[in-house]
C-alpha cells in the first residue's frame, strides 16, 4: 500500500534524541510511505512516489497527518476493580501514602487482583487495551504487580503474554513483584525483598524459560520510593534480576530522592520512571548513560499535585527523555498518549514537536523496541497514525478528545 497526500508525514527518523536535539520530526510535507508485508519500504514526497510506483495500492489521506503510532512506555494495564472512591478521599486531603496505610492503594487492588483468573485479567484488561489502541497507541509496556506473591504475578504476566499474542496492541512486559509491601510482610520490608530475590525472582526465570521459550525476557521493576523499597532493597532486587539476565526499570522520586535514578543509570536499566523529585546529581547520572528518563504527567495530574518530572533540567544535561500515561487504577487511569502530549506540553514545559518524539522514538527506547518501532523508515514495522488534523501541532493545543482517524498495525488498518 501506498499511502500519499499527507499534509505532513511525520517520519522521526534517526533514532531517539537527546538533549538539545530533541524535537526533530523529520517532516516531509505532501508526504507519502510505502509499506509491504508489514514493513515500511521507502518513504518521500508523494508526487516522487505516486511516479515510481503507480500500480501501487493507494490510499489518499487528502492533507491529513501521518504520523508513527505512539509507544507507551509505562502501564500498570493488568488489575481487577475500580478504586474512585480514593479519589474522593483524595478530593478531602488524604495523601496517597495515608491512603495506602488505611488499606488502600495497591494493597487494595492487590486483594481483587489476586482471586483472579487470568482469563478474568484479560477480559478486565481489553477494553482498557482498546481504548489504548483508539486512541493511537500501537505499542505499550504492560506491567505485573498486584499480586505481591507468585503465582499471581506470574498470572498477571501470562495474562499480558496472551493479550499481546492477540495483537491489539504490542505489548512489552514487565514483571513488577517489588511494587508494595504486601499485607502478608506489612512492617517487614526486608522480609519481602529476601522474598523477592530468594524465591520470586528465580521462579520467574524458570516459568519464563518454560512458558515462553525464545521471546526476549520481561523487564523487572521495583518501586524505589519511602513506604516501598529502600535504595539498598531496589539495589539488591535489581542486581539478582540483572545476574538472571533480565534487563531493568525502576520507580523513583515520584515523592522523596532516594538515589533511585542514580542506580538505574549505575546498572544499566531501560529506564528509570515518575522523577518528580529527582536531584541534579541523579539527572547527571541520567544524562551520562543511556537510561532513558520516563516522565509520567498523568500521575501528578490525577493526584492534584503541583510538582512534576524537571523534564528542562534533564535536556539541558543532555538527558533522553521520554513520556507515558502511568495507566493505573489508582492515581491515573488514563488510556489516551494524546492527552500525556497536551499535558507535558503544558506542565513538562516542553514543546509540541519534543513532546511528540517523548511518545514514539524516544518512547520506543524506554522499552527497548527502537530498532523495530517509533519511527516511519525502511525495515520498521509499519504502525501508523493518520490524523483528522493538517497540522501535528493540533496533538498539544486540543485536548480532552481524539486526533486520531485511522490506526495501522503491522501494515494493516486496525481503526477506521
Amino acid at each position: 500500500m501506498l499511502i500519499h497526500s499527507a499534509s505532513q508525514l511525520l517520519t522521526l527518523a534517526g533514532g531517539p534524541q537527546r538533549g538539545q536535539n530533541l524535537g526533530k520530526l523529520g517532516i516531509i510535507p505532501d508526504g507519502a510511505v510505502l509499506i509491504r508485508d508489514g514493513l515500511v519500504v521507502e518513504t518521500g514526497p508523494s508526487a516522487d512516489l505516486l511516479a515510481r510506483y503507480p500500480e501501487e495500492e493507494c490510499c489518499n489521506v487528502k492533507g491529513q497527518v501521518v504520523l508513527p503510532g505512539f509507544v507507551d512506555p509505562h502501564t500498570h494495564l493488568i488489575f481487577m476493580g475500580n478504586r474512585s472512591f480514593e479519589f474522593e478521599m483524595r478530593l478531602e486531603g488524604k495523601s496517597y501514602m495515608e491512603i495506602m496505610e488505611a488499606g488502600g492503594g495497591i494493597v487494595n487492588t492487590v486483594r481483587m487482583t489476586r482471586s483472579a483468573s487470568v482469563a478474568e485479567l484479560k477480559a478486565a484488561a481489553l477494553p482498557r487495551v482498546q481504548g489504548m489502541l483508539k486512541h493511537g497507541t500501537t505499542s505499550a509496556e504492560a506491567k505485573t504487580g498486584y499480586g505481591l506473591e507468585s503465582r499471581s504475578e506470574l498470572n498477571q504476566l501470562q495474562a499480558i503474554l496472551e493479550l499481546d499474542s492477540e495483537g491489539i496492541v504490542e505489548l512489552a512486559p514487565t514483571y513488577l513483584g517489588a511494587h508494595a509491601i504486601p499485607p502478608e510482610y506489612k512492617d517487614d520490608a526486608e522480609g519481602y525483598t529476601r522474598e523477592v530475590v530468594e524465591q520470586m525472582l528465580p521462579e520467574l526465570d524458570a516459568w519464563w524459560e518454560q512458558h515462553a521459550t525464545g521471546r526476549t525476557k520481561p523487564f523487572v521493576d521495583v518501586f524505589c520510593e519511602t513506604g516501598a523499597f529502600s535504595l539498598e532493597q531496589s539495589r539488591r532486587i535489581l542486581e539478582k534480576a540483572k545476574s538472571l539476565s533480565f534487563p531493568l526499570k525502576i520507580h523513583a522520586d515520584e515523592f522523596d530522592n532516594l538515589g533511585g535514578a542514580a542506580l538505574a543509570a549505575e546498572l544499566g536499566a531501560a529506564s528509570a520512571d515518575h522523577l518528580v523529585r529527582t536531584s541534579a546529581l541523579d539527572i547527571s547520572a541520567l544524562a551520562q548513560s543511556n537510561t532513558v528518563a520516563v516522565a509520567l504527567p498523568p500521575t501528578p495530574f490525577g493526584l492534584g499535585h503541583s510538582e512534576y518530572t524537571p523534564a528542562r533540567a534533564i535536556l539541558e544535561a543532555n538527558g533522553l527523555l521520554a513520556i507515558a500515561s502511568d495507566l493505573n487504577p489508582g492515581t491515573a487511569w488514563c488510556e489516551n498518549m494524546q492527552f500525556v502530549i497536551a499535558l507535558s506540553c503544558r506542565y513538562l514545559k516542553i514543546s509540541v514537536a519534543q513532546a511528540i518524539v517523548c511518545a514514539t522514538i524516544n518512547s520506543a527506547a524506554a522499552i527497548g523496541r527502537a530498532d523495530r518501532v517509533g519511527s516511519l523508515e525502511p525495515g520498521k514495522q509499519a504502525d501508523l497514525l493518520v490524523l483528522s488534523v493538517d497540522d501535528y501541532r493540533n496533538l498539544g493545543y486540543q485536548f480532552g478528545g481524539n486526533l486520531v482517524q485511522k490506526v495501522m498495525k503491522r501494515g494493516v488498518w486496525v481503526v477506521e
